[in-house]
């Protein structure tokens, strides 16, 4: 069994088939005109509509290149981001404790593949004592940043 042809090869077969039919026609009841053209114009259709998807596949596949090109320039941006927070003090909300908590960057570690921030950050337990803690921190979650002194 052979795959679907092409609507270019099926159009010339089309046109193969309908010579031989022209020569071959008998005299006295020829073919209907208007049949012949509307076929020809619906394998023409066809044609067209399989150059049009070729073309959308193939703009699908360099919007394809160019979005993983953008992922990967804003990974880099984001990781640099997270590479010039090192040492500073940032600000941010934890909802667990339910403040505003601040504290110094340690070091950057990655959770599902994006940067995340390890922030050293005292917090007032609920006994009313502080304590150190480490907290980790996604870019988008900073408030503020003060260069540390």
């Amino acid at each position: 069994m052979e795959g679907v042809t092409s609507a270019s090869q099926q159009r010339l077969d089309f046109m193969t088939l309908l010579v031989e039919e022209l020569r071959h026609q008998n005299p006295l009841e020829p073919m209907d005109h208007q049949q012949m053209a509307a076929q020809l114009a619906q394998f023409s259709q066809l044609e067209e509509s399989e150059k049009m998807n070729s073309n959308l596949e193939t703009i699908n596949q360099t919007i394809g290149k160019m979005d993983g090109s953008f992922q990967a320039a804003m990974f880099m941006a984001e990781l640099d981001y997270a590479r010039n927070l090192l040492g500073k003090e940032v600000s941010f909300y934890s909802g667990y404790y339910d403040q505003m908590l601040s504290g110094r960057v340690e070091e950057i570690n990655f959770v599902n593949g994006l940067p995340s921030l390890a922030v050293q950050a005292t917090v007032t337990n609920g006994e009313g004592q502080e304590e150190q803690r480490q907290f980790p921190v996604a870019l988008d979650q900073i408030n503020s940043i003060r260069n540390e002194q």
